[in-house]
């Protein structure tokens, strides 16, 4: 057998740094690249869907944490506000105790303290003399109430009847203390600390206790059961039977007469003072 007339397997030579030409005659194993280009931007590209609902979950997400920045910040400032108040009245109370004045400390009246009452000490001075004359109209009414129960005692003794007694008592039990309560109190409480609603409920109340005083002076038999208020109207008929009774009608009604007259001056006063202190 001829060797050199048999075929070599490795006759083709390929160079594979000959840019993609082989030898003459010869055919190139290696497959040919595509020069085209392969990415994004091309009309065969994959499509990319991006939901809608991230991004509106997301601005919904950031809408709820700025609102709850927001209601944090009030939160911070109403903390602070509430925070200086009560240093604001720690100071005051801490005032108070070095300057030496008691706080409500009962000292009213002398022989039984039941009430605070110190007008020197906690009134402005240039209030002071309308706050003691609003102490005066309220020591007029419990004058009024106390002689009422006194006079309706002497007709209860000359058979008037036990019923105008207890009635008496009841005005003289829940006029006092109401009075001081609902129109003095606050009075006193907006001449010291300059309040417009402790004034508005003053006046409110005040103007019912002028009332009262006018309607105990008249005492007309409609509401009241007959000769319980020591009024005119009770005088007259209380002295036909009994003149001593009926003198002390006469005086109790003078004193209702002089407290609603007080009252009304009282009034005016303190409200010049209000509008023109405003």
């Amino acid at each position: 057998m001829n060797r050199h007339q048999d075929p070599n397997p490795f006759e083709e030579e390929v160079n594979p740094f000959s840019n993609g030409a082989g030898a003459p005659g010869s055919k190139s194993r290696i497959p040919q690249m595509s020069s085209e280009p392969v990415g994004f931007g091309q009309r065969h590209d994959a499509t990319v869907d991006i939901p809608l609902d991230v991004t509106t979950d997301s601005k919904k997400k950031g809408q709820e944490l700025a609102a709850w920045e927001a209601d944090l910040k009030r939160r911070e400032k109403d903390f602070d506000s509430f925070k200086m108040y009560t240093q604001e009245i720690k100071r005051r109370e801490e005032a108070v105790a070095k300057a030496g004045v008691p706080v409500d400390d009962k000292n009213w009246p002398p022989f039984f303290p039941i009430i605070h009452h110190d007008i020197a000490n906690e009134i402005p001075v240039h209030a002071q003399r309308l706050q003691y004359l609003a102490f005066a109209s309220w020591l007029g009414i419990v004058l009024c109430l106390v002689f009422n129960v006194v006079a309706v005692i002497v007709c209860w003794i000359r058979g008037g009847g036990s019923k105008i007694f207890f009635l008496a008592v009841i005005y003289a039990l829940l006029g006092v203390p109401l009075s001081y309560v609902l129109w003095y109190r606050p009075l006193y409480r907006a001449m010291s600390t300059d309040s417009a609603l402790k004034f508005g409920w003053f006046f409110l109340f005040y103007l019912i206790h002028i009332a009262f005083c006018i309607f105990a002076a008249i005492a007309p038999p409609v509401v009241f059961h007959g000769k319980s208020l020591t009024g005119i109207l009770a005088a007259i008929d209380v002295f036909s039977d009994h003149v001593l009774v009926g003198i002390f009608y006469l005086v109790g009604f003078g004193l209702f007469c002089l407290e609603a007259l007080l009252s009304l001056w009282v009034l005016q006063k303190i409200y010049l003072y209000f509008r023109g202190h405003k």
